[in-house]
């Protein structure tokens, strides 16, 4: 698919439409508008190196075309059932040849409109070993529709089609960038993001990246896997570790763990300064200078998230100024958080709790090494904490509870900055992630309702509309049965679109929008990853991300 609009690209198309059925195992179809071919061309085309995109060897260190070697409708014939179909513009009458194993079988003239259309059936035909390693035509399709996605992105004035079974899944017009992005991730996916533009004599970049944003104490992001991660060389598709760790750690602290920018690039360099030939795919280049390329993009990224109020600064306001408790009492400092268009310091870095839990052990060790921990011993430690200023809350036990091994007092349970679950136990404390128990939790439950067969599924009292990728629709459309034993009430609404009417009892008042669009996303990251079925991988994705996180604060039935 991916060389196949590759061509399309290359013969100047405004129009494209792509077929596709049983995730592209049995039928591809891609056909265009472009200057199509003539007859004694047409007979080349599928011959081995046969390209009209080269001519000598200089042409090699200055290619502006997306293909350029050739190989790609050779490889294909080889291995499927082809038909391709040309006219240029000048022809009254276009040429169809078809291909049967690599060998042609039929050459005749067809009525046709001006263009190219190319259609291959029953791939591996004729090599069932290596048919027998395909993936799923589900995850088959999702490689199909990430395709088809790059192309639409990366030429916004190219008109795209895209059809799966005799069903439209997308389908979009020549139109802008931040249009087009649109068109194929949804208006709230690039509501959230932010536009730049950074021009130098090495290297030109435009493109648009992930607005974080401070929320009810939090951060909120648009993907927490590294899919969506779109980055475009002179209009080329490519894979550039490095470039990708230059926009991740221009975020630093913006980032929490376990969550990755959405970003859409796309630099323009002189051909003559990089080598696109470097690996078959062509989905890896060789800059000439990659230190400068890295900080660029690195540059150009904290540059823009600099000057859009992203990250938090302190504003200092007087005790007597901030009034509440502080009002009548001596007049002192406070500090207060407000948005600022400064970057962050080294001062603005949240507490090391592998630090405080280390200054937290080194006074209490020798003291349950002794004697068991009664209130008296860890009044020391309540102290430290200080739970008055936030960074610890100490949890009283239900009224007539009495812990195990503990005599007399009350047992101590801390959430610590809000990360982890500290108890009082006989021998000392026990120390809990909050996600990771409350994950284990969630799975459980799970695995246990799909055996009894009783979703718990709560209303929402206002149904929310999501605009998934054709490939996500697809993904819900193969696992609604599933989602709904989880306790997702869905319906589809048809050009990609899912209304939410009811989500798991465990999800958290405020994640109802997010958490649908989190767990599809995870369920793809673990079908490439490990061979689970369709329940427990569902169960897994869910789990993780319906479970508290890292920086939520719990109540004591909570915890």
């Amino acid at each position: 698919m991916k060389e196949l609009l590759e061509n399309s690209v290359d013969a100047g198309a405004t129009r494209i439409v792509v077929t596709v059925r049983d995730g592209g195992k049995s039928f591809i179809q891609v056909a265009d508008d472009g200057c199509g071919m003539g007859g004694e061309d047409a007979k080349k085309v599928f011959s081995r190196h046969a390209t009209s995109k080269i001519s000598s060897y200089s042409d090699l260190e200055n290619i502006q075309t997306l293909g350029f070697r050739g190989e790609a409708l050779f490889s294909i014939v080889a291995v499927s059932q082809a038909e391709l179909k040309t006219r240029t513009a000048a022809s009254e009458i276009g040429t169809m040849i078809r291909i049967e194993g690599g060998e042609a079988r039929v050459l005749s003239q067809v009525a046709m409109e001006p263009g190219t259309t190319v259609t291959v059936k029953n791939l591996f035909f004729n090599v069932p070993a290596r048919r027998n390693f395909l993936k799923s035509t589900l995850a088959e399709f999702k490689h199909i529709s990430d395709a088809v996605q790059r192309t639409a992105v990366s030429r916004c004035e190219l008109g795209l089609t895209f059809v799966r079974n005799d069903e439209k899944v997308l389908e979009v017009r020549p139109e802008a960038l931040d249009a087009r992005l649109k068109s194929v991730y949804g208006g709230r996916a690039v509501d959230s993001l932010i536009e730049f533009r950074e021009d130098s004599e090495f290297l030109r970049i435009h493109g648009f990246s992930t607005k974080p944003r401070f929320d009810r104490g939090g951060l909120e992001f648009a993907r927490k896997t590294r899919g969506d991660q779109l980055l475009f060389l002179n209009g080329r598709f490519i894979v550039n570790r490095a470039l990708n760790h230059a926009v991740f750690s221009a975020y630093e602290h913006l980032l929490e763990k376990g969550s990755f920018p959405f970003f859409v690039l796309f630099l323009e360099i002189d051909p003559h300064r990089v080598d696109v030939n470097v690996h078959p795919s062509k989905l890896e280049v060789k800059f000439d200078d990659e230190r400068s390329a890295y900080r660029f993009v690195h540059s150009a990224v904290r540059k823009a998230l600099g000057s859009h109020d992203l990250v938090p600064s302190v504003e200092m306001k007087s005790a007597a100024e901030s009034g509440g408790e502080s009002a009548g009492k001596e007049a002192g400092v406070g500090l207060r958080f407000a948005p600022s268009s400064k970057s962050a310091g080294p001062g603005t870095d949240a507490p090391d709790v592998d630090a405080t839990l280390g200054r937290l052990f080194s006074g209490l060790t020798d003291r349950f090494d002794s004697t068991p921990p009664l209130t008296e011993d860890i009044e020391p430690m309540r102290r430290a904490i200080r739970p008055e200023e936030g960074v610890g809350r100490p949890v009283p036990p239900e009224e007539g509870r009495k812990p195990e091994g503990v005599e007399t007092g009350r047992p101590l349970v801390l959430q610590i900055h809000r990360k982890y679950i500290v108890l009082q136990i006989s021998t000392g404390l026990m120390i809990i992630d909050q996600h990771v128990a409350h994950e284990r939790v969630l799975y459980e439950r799970i695995v246990a309702g799909y055996e009894d067969d009783l979703p718990q599924a709560q209303q929402l009292l206002f149904p929310q509309t999501l605009l998934l990728t054709p490939a996500d629709y697809s993904l819900v459309r193969e696992l609604m049965p599933h989602l709904q034993r989880m306790g997702f009430d869905l319906k589809l609404f048809g050009k990609n679109t899912v209304v939410v009417e009811g989500v798991p009892a465990d999800v958290r008042v405020g994640r109802e929008e997010q958490i649908l669009q989190q767990v599809l996303d995870l369920f793809k990251e673990n079908e490439q990853e490990a061979k689970l079925d369709a329940r427990d991988a569902l169960a897994k994705s869910f789990a993780c991300r319906a479970a508290v996180k890292a920086g939520d604060e719990l109540h004591e039935a909570e915890i």
